[in-house]
């Protein structure tokens, strides 16, 4: 605003934060961050896997995060999914002001540790 405008020390209008708009995440990106979120929990990927990728379902301000991924074996399985399931809830929560209740992790293909003995592992 200019002087010559006439509005020099004129009030602005303050609008309450209820009424100011939202902003809306998509989901494909709330996907994204997931699947960034679980390559950070897992740490380096063996040579012959995939990274992990996500499918969301936000409704409310609630996620819903499915994360596919890949592991090494022998490992620790059930520790691996509970550290990727913490950190995509913690990162999703943090990054985007959404609540995280569910993070289901479905492990896909398990790929030998390297320097793992080859053949049947009990």
């Amino acid at each position: 605003m200019t002087a010559d405008s006439g509005e020099v020390g004129r009030p602005r209008a303050v609008v309450p934060p209820g009424e100011r708009g939202a902003t809306r995440i998509a989901d494909r990106v709330v996907a994204k961050i997931a699947s960034q979120a679980a390559r950070e929990a897992l740490g380096p990927l063996p040579g012959a896997a995939s990274p992990p990728h996500a499918g969301v379902v936000v409704a409310h301000e609630t996620a819903r995060v499915r994360i596919h991924l890949e592991l090494d074996y022998p490992t620790d399985i059930g520790a691996r999914c509970a550290a990727v399931r913490r950190h995509v809830a913690e990162r999703v929560g943090a990054l985007v002001g959404m609540e995280v209740p569910e993070v289901a992790v479905q492990v896909e293909r398990l790929h030998p540790a390297h320097g793992a003995a080859q053949g049947r592992t009990r």
